[in-house]
């Protein structure tokens, strides 16, 4: 599978049928409700440059509402009906924006017009658009039920539950997509589930996740496992993946799930989306345009610090250090040097409020939270955003999940440069600290939304000019 390819002709389709039908409609509008229709006033429309601005630059406008809304989300797991309701939405609001922003100045003999302009736009836009979708879906969704395209998934449980749903899925004639790489146990029973390799327990999870790509994970434990539930799902916690369970598993999930298809076997998906898709857009959209104006504009601001940890302390400018992002992926963080080169010759150290590594410079930066300012290119690269938990090194990850498991969590929105865990707490200065941080930023992940980011954003301004950077 291909994903960035079948998104790619999802774009292509939905480009296609904007151009066409805002060309159908412009000469439409020109011929038959602003003029006559005839050969010589036909010869007059198709040389307005206007028409070919439009079946251009009209297209553009499309694919953006259209990624506002979702249409270029999970492209390989989508319902036929859903993404029609989808591209019916997006077309009414679509219209609406674009009659009363080009159409409504139009020169008119009478207010009917009005509604014919509307009537005629929204169904050719709708009709091209839904129909050409339907049919790149209804090829994907062919492929996905005679199993020529799936996804790697695996088992957790080896009971009488799992082998059931094994064999039932196997043995449908429209497969739902699922390519079985093995299962895993839940507490290392003897039990196994024939026709499956065995990957291993519970607690490997990440690892074979990671090791075979999984994409799907189905939760089938038994009647004496229902507890377990909890612990698979905070260790799944901030993983990629789909995660699918029986519906004997209901009732211990209520508020978490949605269904998936009505004639296969049934299986209920936990809902894993932590922002919607109109403000996850917006956010990524806010995401590159403040860091790309502090880039640009804050330019000269960026060469005068730079010289100043030049030639303040003894090092590079920059302090260059591997983290762990969104979905536990590593990448590397940028900052201005705040430390001696030597801070950590005895291994991964925390800063402390008085600490004799930091630079009289950095103390500065510091409490400034001038340091980070670099980090606007890890947000422009798409590894950070403005607003998120603050990114942690792997060595120190381990030791907080040892005490708090759900840190895992964070893992499924990207790290920020400012968070709210940083303003309420501030730098941690030890692995107790950051549990005690952590609470901020669950609280942050369950009512993350674009008015909290605001928010914490005017807090963090207000942190650096009064420098009271912990």
């Amino acid at each position: 599978m291909n994903k960035t390819r079948l998104i790619i002709k999802y774009l292509l389709l939905d480009f296609f049928a904007a151009m066409v039908a805002w060309g159908t409609f412009f000469i439409y509008r020109k011929c038959f409700v602003d003029g006559v229709y005839n050969s010589y006033y036909l010869r007059y429309v198709w040389g307005d440059h206007k028409l070919y601005i439009g079946i251009l630059v009209i297209p553009l406008f499309w694919i953006l509402l259209h990624g506002l809304i979702g249409l270029y989300r999970n492209v390989y797991r989508r319902s036929r009906l859903r993404e029609f309701l989808q591209v019916m939405t997006t077309s009414i609001m679509g219209v609406l924006i674009l009659f009363f922003t080009l159409l409504l100045d139009d020169e008119i003999i009478e207010y009917r017009n009005y509604y014919q302009y509307v009537t005629v736009l929204f169904a050719l836009h709708f009709g091209l658009t839904a129909l050409f979708r339907f049919i790149l879906s209804s090829r994907i969704a062919h492929q996905i039920k005679s199993r020529k395209i799936g996804f790697p998934t695996i088992l957790v449980g080896s009971g009488f539950r799992a082998q059931k749903i094994y064999d039932e899925l196997i043995s449908a004639k429209k497969s739902e997509g699922h390519f079985f790489r093995g299962y895993v146990n839940i507490n290392g029973e003897k039990t196994r589930i024939n026709g499956l390799d065995k990957l291993g327990t519970k607690t490997d999870l990440i690892k074979i996740i990671k090791d075979f790509d999984i994409k799907e994970v189905i939760i089938a434990s038994e009647e004496n496992q229902k507890t377990e539930i909890a612990e698979i799902l905070s260790i799944l916690d901030g993983e990629n993946i789909v995660i699918k369970v029986i519906p004997n598993l209901y009732q211990h999930l209520a508020g978490m799930v949605k269904m998936g298809n009505v004639f296969g076997a049934v299986l209920i998906e936990i809902k894993i989306d932590v922002l919607p898709p109109w403000q996850e857009f917006f956010k990524r959209f806010f995401d590159i345009l403040i860091s790309i104006l502090i880039l640009v504009l804050g330019l000269p601001f960026y060469v005068m610090i730079g010289l100043l940890v030049k030639f303040s302390s003894k090092g590079p400018v920059f302090f260059i250090q591997e983290r762990i992002g969104l979905g536990g992926k590593p990448f590397y963080i940028y900052k201005f040097r705040s430390m001696r080169l030597d801070a950590e010759s005895k291994g991964p150290q925390l800063s402390k409020e008085n600490d004799p590594r930091i630079t009289p410079l950095g103390r500065f930066l510091r409490k400034t939270r001038i340091d980070e300012f670099p980090q606007f290119w890890n947000v422009l690269k798409g590894d950070m955003s403005l607003v998120g938990p603050r990114p942690e090194r792997q060595f120190f990850i381990e030791q907080i999940i040892e005490k708090a498991p759900h840190y895992r969590r964070l893992h499924r929105i990207k790290p920020g440069i400012t968070s709210w865990g940083q303003v309420k707490y501030g730098y941690a200065e030890n692995v107790d600290e950051m549990v005690e941080r952590l609470q901020y930023d669950l609280l942050y992940l369950e009512n993350i939304s674009i008015v909290l980011d605001l928010k914490i954003l005017i807090y963090t301004v207000l942190i650096m000019f009064q420098a009271r950077g912990k």
